[in-house]
């Protein structure tokens, strides 16, 4: 069931559960400006952001932006063999730290890079071996490193699983689990039949998701003790899925990639209420 409401000045819809299902209502909020586009020649995978640089990410390499003029100040190329799938990343400190998988070999089999942010440098592995999907986003928040294992209806997927079975894991300072959390319906049938290739923890306190392809991020709410997430809302963009990064330099900006040239995308993000 579908009605009208306002929120922030803005008119959107708000989609209900049919009767009797157990999902919350959500809203589904204007199309997000675009603040700033920057062409790259590596971003096919995702992209982060330090405020003053963009670090746009692909399969096996990383180029750094100066934000203020496009120019690439550094590139770290990485031999395919070694890195065949850099997903999302992020910094941390004096680090850049990405999720990383052997996509689309299975088993699937995941780690997290760890770059220097200033030369890209690569620094360290921690090799996470078997887990219940492949990495896709590694992202730290509230003392805690929070991953996506992602899984897929049929490329890079394992027997036995398929989009449903995407999940949501927090892990403490020595990568050892501690809670995990499943995706809603709602937000599983956008993803299908692929699965979630970014996520960003938001000022607010509130998970920011996207898909692979579907021009959407979605807010979710994350219960403390593991669980279902909530859909709050869905955020229509410019760009098709993959890994996403706020601007923590402007805390309204959130950063994703078109793949189509290659470009880095900041659009405002009008935080729903």
């Amino acid at each position: 069931m579908y009605k009208a409401m306002m929120l922030g000045g803005l008119w959107l819809s708000v989609v209900s559960a049919a009767a009797g299902a157990p999902a919350e209502p959500f809203a589904t909020l204007a199309t997000a400006p675009v603040v700033q586009r920057l062409a790259t020649q590596e971003a096919t995978q995702g992209v982060a952001s330090d405020g003053a640089y963009l670090y746009a990410v692909g399969n096996s390499e990383i180029g750094k932006y100066r934000r203020s003029d496009g120019q690439r100040v550094a590139h770290w190329q990485g031999e395919a063999q070694r890195f065949p799938h850099l997903n999302s990343c992020t910094i941390v400190e004096a680090e850049l730290v990405c999720a990383a998988s052997n996509y689309p070999a299975v088993p699937q089999l995941s780690r997290v890079e760890v770059f220097d942010r200033d030369s890209l440098e690569h620094k360290r592995t921690v090799d996470l071996g078997a887990q219940p999907g492949s990495l896709t986003v590694m992202d730290r928040h509230d003392g805690k490193w929070w991953a996506v294992f992602a899984n897929y209806d049929s490329k890079g997927g394992a027997p036995g699983r398929d989009h449903r079975q995407t999940l949501l894991v927090r892990f403490d300072n020595a990568f050892q689990p501690e809670a995990r959390w499943s995706f809603p319906p709602a937000v599983l049938e956008r993803f299908a039949p692929r699965s979630c290739s970014g996520a960003s923890w938001g000022a607010d306190g509130r998970l920011y998701v996207s898909g692979h392809d579907r021009p959407e991020i979605y807010v979710m709410t994350v219960p403390e003790s593991g669980g279902e997430m909530v859909l709050q809302a869905i955020v229509p963009v410019t760009t098709g899925g993959q890994a996403i990064d706020w601007d923590p330099q402007a805390p309204e900006l959130l950063w994703s990639i078109a793949r189509t040239g290659r470009a880095v995308v900041a659009h405002r993000i009008a935080m729903p209420q």
